[in-house]
């Protein structure tokens, strides 16, 4: 069994050819995307480093980590925004990015202990078993290497924000793109890490002014969010 939801590879596929338009419905990664790679690359810095992204869509932050020097793997198993992460690729002229239709699991299998770092950003929500790809992820990334996960908290504010607000007030994304059900607490995430053998390190809460229409990083874990592991070394 292949640990994803074919309703969710079916809707990301639908909307691929619009990956790269910073002012469609993925307006929000690329709003997003400068934020997470600042940090991660100021905890992990990036050049000279193998890196995997899991759940990469159309490659946004797995191109922009090979821009920042890194030999990037994206990997996903919805086929259209693959190929307009390839098709973006080329015609950007990024070099050291690679991508492949591959099961996170199936990668850990083949590969353990291969990268410096993990990216799993936006996709544990969008899983029928979110441990299932925590793990695969801690297999995957050498002793002493980092893991970074990014979800969304679960609770009555994120509910309002994240769904009500960002779907259907401000329409800042398509009506259905998240099951609240799927929404991970840090605490879970936390456990599913610790129980695959990572050790946390940091936690940031990614923050949105409507008035603004800007986001930031700050210590507010309640909606967005990302943590830090690491595999001992």
């Amino acid at each position: 069994m292949i640990n994803a939801d074919p309703q969710e590879l079916a809707k990301f596929g639908e909307l691929a050819h619009r990956w790269w338009d910073p002012e469609s419905e993925f307006k929000p990664l690329h709003q997003i995307n400068p934020l997470r790679l600042a940090w991660i690359d100021g905890l992990c810095p990036l050049a000279g480093l193998t890196v995997l992204d899991v759940g990469c869509g159309g490659g946004i932050l797995t191109d922009s980590m090979a821009r920042k020097g890194a030999n990037a793997l994206g990997i996903d198993l919805s086929t259209k925004p693959l190929k307009v992460a390839q098709l973006h690729a080329m015609e950007a002229g990024t070099a050291n990015v690679d991508y492949r239709e591959i099961a996170v699991e199936a990668l850990a299998a083949e590969r353990p202990a291969s990268f410096d770092a993990v990216t799993c950003m936006e996709m544990l929500e969008h899983v029928p078993d979110p441990a299932s790809v925590v793990r695969a992820c801690a297999e995957l990334v050498k002793p002493g290497g980092w893991v970074f996960f990014s979800t969304l908290n679960r609770n009555l504010k994120s509910f309002l924000f994240a769904i009500v607000g960002a779907e259907y007030v401000l329409k800042m994304l398509p009506a259905g793109t998240h099951e609240y059900a799927r929404f991970l607490k840090p605490a879970e995430l936390a456990a599913f890490a610790r129980e695959a053998g990572l050790e946390l390190h940091s936690a940031k809460g990614l923050g949105y002014n409507p008035l603004t229409q800007r986001y930031s990083l700050n210590s507010d874990t309640d909606v967005n969010y990302m943590i830090a592991c690491r595999r001992p070394a």
